[in-house]
């Protein structure tokens, strides 16, 4: 199962720490105005018009803006956008561009690049990352300078910041557009092989690196490299005024701040390497750097500049160049060679026109290609054709998104239709709801009822119990008066089958009505019989 590429979906919010700030600030990288730019709240890089994206792991080791032409040729022919190579990948390229300029006294090489280095997708059997999708490594049958990097680069992709774009003379040294949700496609240039004319013109560059290597006393690792590079504060992937041999120190143009302090250049190169705390930090290289003090030999400075002129090309690694050393030193005749301090500067455009020759000898008509008026015209004819194929790419994308619109507007329309479903079922629950709290309250207002029913049953039987009490006590009494009267008692212990107590006690309860109809007839008869009053006629 082929390994899912993540994408845009990969970039996340920018976390840009004040300790990111204050480090950008001692390395001078934020010293030019607006040179950097940092985002708000957007979780998706948007570069304001003339910045592009970079990151802080990048740019502390060693990129700045306008770009090294060698870095961007490697962009060119590997395919690849600059956030598609991981913070180790960049420290190679730094590292290499330094051991070239500095300690070889050449300009970056292509064909030794090819020898030392190739390219591999970075990622899982499930998992292929764009940012950072791709590790430039060195090959295991090469003897190179240990550079101890770390296995990895903990939260760096969330690091990420808009560099200003600048350019350096040309338009060749402008960092590509971004575009964040390209996909990495392999091509056969990430680990193409310096051909036999390559590894020839390249031998004596390969010896003097195991010389630097192994030479006792003067042994140089790639850690020396990047603490030399650091010390210098000349940014390596940065295009520059001047080569590092010509390196004139303080003064020189190219440095981006003072120097830094041991305490920093220290901890600088262990977030760089596996270093511990344990592990010393070189202060200085055993091997004396190529600079303006100590210049180039002659012999290594012809050399040096034939070898500098085979810069990445823009075509396809198996087609092979055969060129005549005077067109490799960079002239137009041999006459008019140039210094060993001038280096030709890498137009990959034209490069890709003439590095398909496969013939021995270059037609008369192609030294035209030298002089400055073509070559511009050939820059603007070969801007003309990418900006024709950044359009066509421009369309497709269009395309693309109008498809992605139209697959959001669907799901955008069953989401509408799922909301009303929701609101029809919540209006429904809710209906059921109030039902269910009616019941409830029904259920809750009988069971008030019965419970004051059996509060009131509860207090009749205790009336009841107290009557039938009142009764007993009045019955107890009577039953006194009745022995002294009649010497019989009643019957107290079973008075439910005893006459005269249920005579007594009808009585009892009914003697009140009895007195008062005996009253009434004996006020009946009062009437009747009493003599009339004085005044009246008695008849016989």
């Amino acid at each position: 199962m082929a390994a899912a590429d993540l994408g845009a979906a990969e970039w996340e919010r920018s976390k840009i720490s004040n300790q990111d700030l204050n480090l950008l600030k001692k390395l001078g990288i934020s010293k030019k105005p607006k040179a950097l730019c940092f985002p708000s709240e957007e979780s998706y890089p948007t570069p304001p018009m003339g910045y592009r994206v970079s990151f802080v792991d990048h740019l502390i080791r060693g990129l700045s803006a306008p770009i090294h032409p060698f870095l961007r040729g490697l962009l060119f022919v590997y395919g690849l956008q600059l956030h598609h190579l991981t913070p180790n990948s960049i420290l190679h390229i730094s590292i290499f561009i330094t051991l070239c300029e500095a300690f070889l006294g050449v300009s970056p090489n292509w064909a030794l690049w090819k020898r030392i280095f190739f390219c591999r997708r970075n990622g899982s059997p499930n998992v292929a990352y764009n940012i950072g999708g791709v590790v430039i490594s060195i090959r295991p049958t090469i003897d190179y300078f240990d550079v101890k990097l770390p296995d990895s680069v903990q939260g760096w992709r969330k690091r990420w910041l808009y560099i200003r774009e600048e350019n350096h003379g040309c338009a060749e040294d402008n960092i590509p557009p971004f575009d964040g949700a390209e996909k990495i496609l392999r091509r056969r240039s990430w680990d193409a092989e310096a051909t036999e004319e390559e590894r020839a013109s390249t031998e004596a560059l390969m010896t003097r690196i195991h010389e630097l290597q192994n030479t006792r006393g003067k042994e140089l690792s790639g850690i020396q490299i990047t603490v030399y590079f650091l010390k210098s504060r000349v940014q390596p992937l940065q295009a520059r005024k001047f080569p590092l041999w010509k390196y004139t120190g303080d003064e020189d143009v190219d440095r981006l701040s003072a120097d830094l302090e041991v305490k920093d250049l220290e901890k600088l190169v262990r977030k760089f390497s596996s270093l511990s705390k344990k592990d010393s930090v070189p202060s200085s290289c055993r091997v004396k750097p190529y600079i303006a003090d100590n210049a180039l030999p002659e012999d290594d400075a012809s050399e040096g500049t034939a070898s500098a002129q085979s810069p990445p090309p823009a075509v396809s690694p198996k087609n092979k160049r055969k060129r005549s050393d005077v067109e490799d030193s960079g002239t137009s005749k041999p006459e008019e060679a140039a210094p060993s301090s001038q280096k030709a500067a890498y137009d990959p455009y034209l490069e890709s026109l003439i590095s398909s020759d496969d013939e021995e000898e270059i037609p008369t008509w192609m030294w035209l290609l030298e002089r400055p008026m073509i070559k511009d015209l050939i820059r603007i004819g070969a801007q003309f054709i990418g900006y024709r194929e950044y359009a066509s790419k421009t369309e497709e994308k269009l395309a693309e998104a109008n498809e992605r619109a139209n697959i959001l507007a669907q799901k955008l329309e069953q989401s509408e239709e799922a909301r009303k479903k929701a609101e029809s079922d919540a209006i429904q629950a809710r209906a059921e709801a109030d039902k269910a709290k009616a019941d409830a309250a029904g259920v809750e207002d009988l069971r008030k009822r019965l419970h004051d029913a059996e509060t009131s049953l509860s207090e009749h039987i205790a009336a009841q119990s107290a009557r039938e009490e009142a009764v007993l006590k009045r019955i107890r009494t009577q039953n006194r008066r009745f022995v002294t009267r009649t010497a019989q008692e009643f019957e107290l212990e079973d008075p439910d089958n005893d006459p005269l107590l249920d005579a007594v006690s009808f009585l009892e309860f009914h003697g009140t009505e009895a007195r008062e109809g005996i009253d009434q007839a004996k006020a009946g008869l009062s009437r009747l019989f009493l003599p009339k009053e004085r005044g009246t006629r008695n008849f016989p």
